[in-house]
């Protein structure tokens, strides 16, 4: 992966700051920041869902820095930032129904943890700052696609969290000068994404069963859409975000503008894995939408967004990947 270059300025002299870089997403734009020359790559990350060993293999590189902390103390916050150039801000506490079980730590992290990081982010100066936003914002607002002004009532503690962090950066533009961008994912996936514990993601839990040649469980009918994308789209918007020119606070859909059912999904990744099962299905799970498909045009417009990897072979290079994981049974546990 990332052997595309995504941006053309020299980053060997810059400086970058990885929020929730020993997660999943995070992690991946580790990857490619170290593999592209990055001066500096650091890391802020408590670990409470992320993992050492999706760094492990950066820790002796000259240009990695690991900070341990919680971005929920404005102090290391505020460390971590010192002489930094470009922030990505990755760590949040994700999941819908973690949300629902327990609001108050949600609302802790996501929206106090990114207050945090954007005002250490303005104080340090950094020259940008992108954020992970989430299609969750569009909320019960049933138009497809899912255009960026047109959203509905949030359907879950998360999604309000995550549209908190849209308010707040508005205003810091508004007021401050200071000018990020938000990225919308829906539903990234790919390498690194952990198939364990009460909140994982519906592709990775489709993967382990399929594998472990178990039925999957299906919340609903089956037929309930999802706009998922590969993580490397999520790093191509996060790069491209970084450097570009945009001077006022933007949201951008990122996605790739295709919509596939959960039977549909869990149909690629039997053929995937040379499976055979019929799925399990169970009662629809509160807070959940029915479906979710982006417009990406804005994000075209924007930054040169141009989603690179489909579905189909996403799907394909994720199932190889959980392959080659489950022969190191650590490398799926967090």
């Amino acid at each position: 992966m990332y052997q595309e270059k995504y941006h053309q300025q020299d980053i060997s002299r810059s400086s970058f700051l990885i929020t929730g870089g020993a997660g999943f997403i995070g992690s991946n734009i580790v990857e490619y920041l170290i593999h592209h020359g990055a001066g500096k790559v650091r890391v802020l990350d408590n670990f409470s869902t992320g993992s050492i060993r999706n760094i492990e293999h950066f820790l002796t590189h000259p240009a990695f820095e690991l900070v341990e902390g919680d971005i929920r103390d404005f102090d290391t916050c505020s460390s971590a930032l010192k002489g930094i150039d470009y922030v990505s801000h990755q760590a949040a506490l994700g999941s819908v129904p973690r949300s629902i079980h327990d609001p108050l730590t949600s609302n802790s992290v996501n929206v106090s943890g990114f207050l945090n990081i954007l005002v250490a982010a303005r104080d340090a100066g950094v020259k940008k700052m992108v954020y992970a936003a989430s299609s969750s914002t569009y909320g019960d607002h049933k138009g497809l696609p899912k255009v960026e002004d047109l959203i509905g009532q949030p359907l879950s503690p998360y999604a309000v969290t995550k549209y908190v962090n849209e308010l707040y950066a508005g205003v810091f533009s508004r007021t401050y000068q200071f000018h990020t961008v938000g990225l919308r994912y829906f539903n990234v996936f790919g390498p690194r994404q952990n198939p364990k514990g009460p909140y994982a993601a519906v592709i990775p839990l489709f993967v382990q069963a399929a594998l472990n040649h178990t039925a999957p469980v299906i919340n609903g009918d089956g037929e309930n859409s999802r706009d998922f994308t590969h993580v490397e789209n999520a790093v191509q918007a996060n790069i491209k975000a970084l450097f570009s020119d945009i001077q006022v606070h933007e949201v951008l859909n990122i996605a790739c503008g295709e919509r596939t059912t959960l039977n549909q999904l869990w149909e690629y990744i039997s053929q995937h894995a040379s499976v055979q099962m019929a799925p399990l299905y169970k009662e629809e799970r509160v807070g959940d939408v029915k479906h979710s498909l982006a417009d990406i045009n804005k994000a075209k417009q924007l930054i040169d967004y141009n989603p690179q990897i489909s579905i189909q072979q996403g799907l394909a290079s994720t199932v190889r990947w959980y392959k080659a994981a489950l022969q190191h049974v650590e490398t799926l546990i967090q």
